[in-house]
């Protein structure tokens, strides 16, 4: 029962079938924006639940703050403004009056009202009345919450007016500390995506012309899909004290003397359920990884007689309990019993084009034979994909076997990743005739004709308008550099940096 378009067909089609199909989420009246629906929301609260954990184990607390805030603290950093004046959805009324049937607005405001596209001015703000000494710092803040960016061309999890994330704040008393603390989150990102989204990703600095507005550095990871185009997962922006100058946020240091603070912030958002979907889903629908799976097993009833209806559903019963005692990823299992008065192959194909890891069958035979049928979802379409399996076995088994079925997620996806990454492309010539090229799809393991190419970059601001007119851009400086010479891939100019090209979404 494969999807009505395939990934090689129309991947940007295929993309929207797989989210209606799965049931994640759906265009709202609200226009630009979604109702994510319970399985990619619950998708989101397993991201927000093991992100959260792993954010305050590095010593970050969760705030909140309003998503509202005066235009004019926007102003106080130029770039800042910049960067976003374009996305900005802004309040300038605060009362609707009715007059002769017709709601129109009254009341204008004392000053306009910019909803939150981010919130390092606001939290700046506050930055500025809660430290006053050294022994204040450092302030480690995180905030899970909605945005506002006026999105022109919205898609599903990828880019809508509204998304939710996550964004983390800190205000440090030394650049280095804050540097460090930049990084530090960079890797927590990076630990995420590969371990519990299973998406392999790249790390590295974003170009001058790519960082966030405002910031001295943006880091990132960036991943690719299964069309070659890449994914910016994650970014975490060191800001110097450029906020801490608009804002005002001084300090008394160690020799008593005043000095601004330094600043940082960090975010991932709903986009990463977009990424989730084109790393790892196939033309059968959605595949999860286990570890955010909302339902790692599902279990459904096979009854065809009315008189099987107990014996069927008391063998279940049995077997939930001895679920509840077993663990995967250092956490209790989480399963569903899909008893919806609805046919039973149905449900077993819904919960497989959900993505769900494991859907397990049980009728009146397996009862007999104490045991079960086993699908996993990443093998739905291999012989290893359909197995029978003593209870017993199962029961004692499926922690380790979800925790492999990650594994091998990840194996998969690093794999496709290494093998399309150009490195042998070393003139502009040559690089202008490989992006010239149409998309091809990526057969898993295989070099596919357009994804990532791995090269030097001269650095020149000229480059910026190569860049847009070939629709590319440089996705990151990788950490790695080589430290060798070569020809810049845009100007043929010898060249010493590394850089990541790609389309992006």
């Amino acid at each position: 029962m494969a999807m009505k378009t395939t990934r090689k067909q129309n991947y940007p089609e295929w993309y929207q079938n797989v989210v209606s199909e799965a049931d994640m989420a759906e265009n709202s009246v609200s226009p630009g924006c979604m109702v994510m629906k319970a399985w990619g929301y619950g998708l989101w609260e397993r991201i927000q639940r093991v992100l959260d954990d792993k954010i305050k184990e590095t010593g970050h607390e969760n705030y909140y703050f309003p998503m509202f805030i005066p235009l004019s603290f926007f102003q106080k950093e130029a770039d800042h403004v910049d960067g976003f004046a374009k996305e900005m959805a802004v309040v300038t009324h605060s009362r609707l009056v009715n007059e002769e049937g017709k709601l129109k607005p009254s009341s204008p405001l004392e000053e306009p009202l910019i909803v939150r596209p981010t919130s390092e001015t606001i939290i700046a703000d506050s930055f500025a009345k809660w430290v006053n000494s050294y022994r204040d710092l450092p302030i480690l803040l995180n905030q899970w919450a909605n945005v506002v960016r006026w999105e022109m061309r919205p898609r599903l999890f990828l880019r809508t007016r509204e998304f939710l994330w996550q964004e983390g704040h800190t205000v440090h008393a030394s650049m280095q500390e804050a540097e460090a603390e930049t990084v530090k989150m960079l890797e927590v990102y990076r630990d995420f995506a590969e371990n519990a989204l299973a998406m392999p990703v790249l790390v590295g600095r974003k170009p001058e012309h790519e960082k966030f507005p405002g910031a001295i550095d943006t880091y990132c990871i960036e991943a690719m899909m299964q069309d070659g185009k890449a994914l910016q997962a994650g970014t975490s922006h060191f800001l110097g004290q450029n906020f801490a100058k608009s804002a005002n946020i001084k300090f008394v240091n160690q020799n008593n003397e005043l000095e601004y603070a330094y600043t940082t912030s960090w975010g991932v958002s709903t986009r990463l359920i977009g990424g989730t979907i084109m790393c790892h889903a196939d033309d059968d629908g959605m595949v999860v990884p286990p570890h955010i799976a909302p339902y790692q097993v599902v279990i459904v009833p096979i009854i065809k007689k009315p008189e099987d209806t107990e014996k069927v559903m008391s063998y279940i019963e049995n077997l939930q309990q001895r679920l509840r005692a077993q663990t995967a990823f250092g956490e209790k299992l989480r399963f569903k019993i899909d008893t919806r008065d609805k046919a039973s192959v149905d449900k077993v194909w819904e919960w497989l084009r959900k993505g769900a890891p494991m859907v397990c069958e049980i009728g009146p035979r397996d009862v007999d034979n104490s045991g079960l049928m086993v699908k996993e979802r990443i093998y739905l379409n291999s012989p290893e994909g359909k197995k029978i399996m003593p209870a017993d076995e199962f029961v004692t088994t499926v922690g380790r076997r979800l925790e492999d079925l990650q594994k091998q997620m990840l194996a998969k996806a690093r794999s496709r990743l290494e093998a399309n990454i150009r490195t042998d492309i070393t003139t502009p010539e040559a690089f202008a005739d490989y992006f010239a090229h149409s998309n091809e799809w990526i057969e898993d393991g295989k070099q596919g004709k357009v994804a990532f190419v791995r090269g030097k970059w001269c650095g020149d601001t000229a480059t910026e308008e190569i860049l847009k007119a070939m629709k590319i851009t440089i996705r990151c400086i990788p950490f790695d550099q080589s430290g060798t010479t070569g020809p810049c891939l845009l100007t043929g100019k010898d060249a010493t940096l590394d850089v990541i090209y790609a389309r992006s979404y």
